[in-house]
């Protein structure tokens, strides 16, 4: 029988657990959790620790026995974080002073997650990266400190071992690999300068010590994504605005570094924002969707050459499931919530569905299954949560009471290799039939058009199916341009020449051949612009207007007929 993973969803009146499929049944061992206080939840990385926020109390549990195992009171805590291990528990509130204490008291801590122990406090003013970043085997504990970043060693948040420096550093990201540690940052360029990424390795920070380094001059924010093994990472960097008017979402630009040194410009073949990145946990590829809608999704290898193409379509989103062979896009916000799902390693489109209205979108751990949800704030009506089977099935829906509110819904993690692969078919699991009315996907037909065969055509000349790359057989853009004006000139053609083409126009001249070939080709040239001349002495005996260059022919016919005359002699 399958495992069946517990879902997690915090409301406005407090937290209720389902297991997932095949059962979908309440998790009896969880006790209710009714409260409209309930600011937050959240599972410890491996899935061991389930931790909420109620009100001012934290409340800690194990789920191997959904037992309480910690309860920390008197916080106003917002956001929650564990250490890689769940070892510790990290907290964040609101920086607060008063005129009894000015200085304000240290809003970043630290709690030992067995059994809820204070470690360590630190004075962390803005809500924005608050939270601090560790190696995967905790030996090293990292955290901003104004235009710095600061190391910790071997638990101990006491000492400063090592501080990043000189810099100006807005923003940084630690790799998740153990034994080696290396640091990305970003630095943010003066008026007319460049802002820079650069790549170290710990402890070595000097400015001649960097492994890489790349610079921008449109980079105002910048995204770290580490692929999994922690030896290569994308930058995504931004402008809040695009000076050139080309873009509502500013400008965006995705490069790739590795720990060997080698820097790259990730090329897109298509204007236009980038939605979404995401590498494979297999490590040896990632996906991009990017462009103007239909946006593009394209798969690059780690030389940053583009491998597969899967198409243009409404979507805007990439999430790999957690083993990597299967890769799902999706289309969500401003779009209807189209979904489909790809063997990521044989390159063939397993299923699809809808999903409109959806604010959120997580695997489960076991790589078949996905939910999606739609939650406030984003969307205030409508809230609920749906979980589906990769190929396309709706296999259970729930709808939030009305008059609340869904705030957000989780899975329950589990460790990496906990699931094997998923086994890929073609064949659609059995499910059950939305209760969300669905859109009408036939197309509206003017009452003039109806009864009347149907006419196929693209929205867009720029639509491109699924291929590898360099076996494209399809039409450029420019091809498909200059192939519709052919065929609407042929048409129009076809309209205005019907009645000629079905009783053909001649000249009453009568040309006999001689035999000699360069004569005989005289001959013809002469009686085929007669029978042009006489047509077009019709149109004119007709009413028709004639253009200046058809009246010159006109008053050509008397040359051509001694031409013709002097051809006979």
């Amino acid at each position: 029988m399958a495992l069946s993973i517990p879902i997690f969803a915090r409301g406005s009146s407090g937290i209720s657990a389902v297991l997932g499929p095949p059962n979908f049944e309440p998790l009896k061992d969880v006790p209710p959790i009714q409260s409209k206080a309930c600011r937050t939840l959240i599972f410890s990385p491996d899935g061991t620790y389930f931790a909420y926020v109620m009100g001012s109390t934290i409340t800690v549990l194990k789920t191997g026995n959904w037992q309480t195992v910690a309860t920390i009171q008197d916080t106003k805590t917002y956001h929650l974080a564990f250490s890689p291990k769940s070892t510790f528990l990290m907290t964040w509130e609101p920086f607060t002073v008063s005129n009894a204490n000015p200085q304000g008291n240290p809003n970043l801590k630290i709690y030992r997650t067995e059994n809820g122990e204070l470690i360590k406090s630190f004075v962390q003013k803005k809500q924005t990266n608050w939270e601090p970043q560790w190696s995967n085997d905790e030996k090293l504990f990292t955290r901003p400190v104004n235009t710095d970043v600061v190391f910790y060693e071997d638990l101990n948040f006491e000492k400063i071992v090592s501080r990043l420096s000189g810099h100006k550093i807005v923003s940084y990201s630690l790799s998740p690999n153990t034994g080696s540690y290396f640091v990305l940052c970003h630095t943010l360029g003066s008026p007319g300068q460049p802002s820079f990424g650069r790549l170290f390795k710990y402890p070595n920070f000097d400015n001649q010590q960097s492994i890489a380094n790349k610079s921008f001059f449109q980079a105002d924010n910048m995204d770290y994504l580490w692929n999994s093994k922690g030896n290569n990472a994308l930058l995504l960097t931004s402008t809040e605005v695009d000076k050139t008017g080309g873009s509502y979402y500013g400008k965006q630009g995705l490069h790739f570094l590795g720990l060997n040194g080698y820097t790259s410009l990730v090329t897109m073949n298509k204007e236009g924002p980038i939605y979404s990145v995401q590498w494979s946990p297999k490590n040896q590829e990632f996906c991009v969707v990017y462009g103007f809608m239909p946006a593009k999704a394209t798969i690059f290898n780690l030389k940053c050459e583009p491998v597969f193409e899967l198409g243009t379509g409404s979507r805007n989103s990439v999430y790999y499931n957690p083993q990597g062979n299967i890769l799902l896009l999706g289309g969500f916000g401003n779009l209807r919530g189209q979904i489909e799902t790809w063997d990521a390693v044989n390159k063939k489109k397993i299923g699809s569905c809808e999903a409109p209205d959806s604010t959120n979108l997580e695997w489960a751990a076991d790589g078949e299954h996905f939910l999606t949800s739609t939650t406030a704030p984003r969307l205030r009506t409508a809230n609920g949560f749906k979980v589906w089977h990769y190929s396309g099935s709706l296999l259970h829906e729930v709808s939030w009471p009305q008059g609340e509110e869904l705030y957000e819904v989780v899975w329950k993690p589990f460790p990496k290799l906990a699931f094997k692969d998923p086994q890929i078919t073609n064949k659609k699991v059995e499910g059950i039939v939305p209760s969300q009315p669905q859109a009408s996907k036939q197309a509206y037909r003017p009452p003039s058009a109806r009864n009347k065969p149907v006419v196929n055509f693209k929205l867009h000349d720029e639509d491109e199916e699924a291929h590898k790359v360099g076996s494209n057989n399809n039409p450029s853009k420019a091809a498909l341009k200059n192939k519709k004006k052919r065929e609407a000139k042929k048409a129009k053609q076809g309209e205005d020449g019907e009645e000629q083409q079905s009783a053909p126009l001649v000249s009453s001249v009568k040309v006999e051949l001689t035999g000699d070939p360069e004569i005989d080709k005289k001959l013809k040239n002469i009686k085929k612009k007669l029978d042009a001349i006489e047509k077009l002495k019709k149109d004119q005996a007709s009413g028709k207007t004639l253009e200046i260059n058809q009246l010159a022919k006109i008053k050509g016919e008397a040359d051509l007929l001694k031409e013709l005359e002097n051809l006979k002699v």
